[in-house]
């Protein structure tokens, strides 16, 4: 199939997928595509809660593009706003990828600016009228620099909640799984990368590196250091990206779509959070009397 057929094949598919919501609502779920009249409306209509998908910039292999994790996050993210209305933030890869500073095409920020742009962010989002903001985290490499943002919502008050959504959970249920290690660029990444955009999926150069463990590194496990990931996967390839194929990704992008549309739909519910966190800032203010 051609480059300009793949394109075409993946926007049938992504029109196919949000026509049923189409009428419903009229307004975008992109926030660079809206008016400022309609952004209000938009605002409005999603209850105050926007999303922010968070990607990288890093290599996936020898097969995948560098942006495969912000390209998959985005369009997860997307469509979960074309089952549960949300606005969502433009792309979004300013984060954690130290680990693959070797590689060409890797933009690697520095942790204070990681930390700084993403506290303006969500301020100008609150700012902007999103009282209830969801990261939505496609890149393992943010695991812990996203709950330890959140945790850093505390350390002074502010008018709105951050949540953080996990990266996808293993789907029990799906087709076979034969990738045992498929932790970056792998069996899972490459399958999803087929649905969300085949043209930039090169599968015959996935065998061209060896994505298994090269165990550099012997640790007992309750030990960490910073070079690990390099001193087993020193290519930034960890899986097998060549046992691909295309339901396993249609299943597991299918229950991402679901499972975020499912956290908007809580996040919009939930009054519990930004009611404990004005009582928290409020006891702030006076530690001694907060009763023992």
């Amino acid at each position: 199939m051609s480059i300009l057929s793949s394109c075409r094949v993946r926007a049938v598919a992504a029109a196919l997928l949000l026509a049923p919501f189409a009428g419903a609502q009229s307004l975008s779920v992109h926030w660079e595509e809206l008016t400022g009249a309609d952004f209000v409306k938009a605002i409005d209509q999603a209850k105050g809660v926007c999303v922010l998908p968070f990607g990288i910039l890093e290599k996936h292999g020898p097969h995948l593009p560098l942006g495969t994790d912000l390209l998959n996050v985005r369009y997860a993210a997307l469509h979960a706003a074309a089952e549960e209305y949300t606005v969502v933030f433009p792309e979004y890869y300013f984060g954690q990828i130290f680990e693959a500073r070797q590689e060409p095409g890797t933009m690697a920020y520095s942790a204070h600016l990681q930390l700084e742009l993403l506290q303006e962010t969500v301020d100008e989002m609150a700012r902007n009228g999103c009282r209830k903001i969801l990261i939505v985290n496609g890149h393992g490499g943010n695991n812990y620099l996203l709950p330890y943002f959140a945790q850093s919502q505390l350390a002074s008050p502010r008018d709105y909640v951050v949540y953080v959504f996990g990266l996808p959970r293993h789907h029990v249920g799906g087709p076979a799984m034969t990738d045992k290690l498929d932790m970056h660029a792998g069996q899972t990444e490459t399958s999803v990368t087929m649905v969300t955009h085949p043209d930039l999926v090169h599968l015959d150069r996935a065998n061209s590196e060896s994505g298994a463990d090269q165990q550099h590194l012997k640790l007992p496990p309750n030990v960490d250091t910073g070079i690990w990931w390099y001193a087993h996967f020193p290519d930034h390839y960890s899986g097998d990206g060549g046992s691909a194929y295309q339901a396993l990704g249609e299943f597991d992008m299918k229950a991402w779509i679901d499972d975020i549309a499912q956290a908007v739909r809580a996040v919009k519910a939930d009054e519990d959070a930004p009611r404990l966190q004005r009582e928290f800032f409020e006891k702030t203010r006076h530690p001694l009397d907060t009763k023992q």
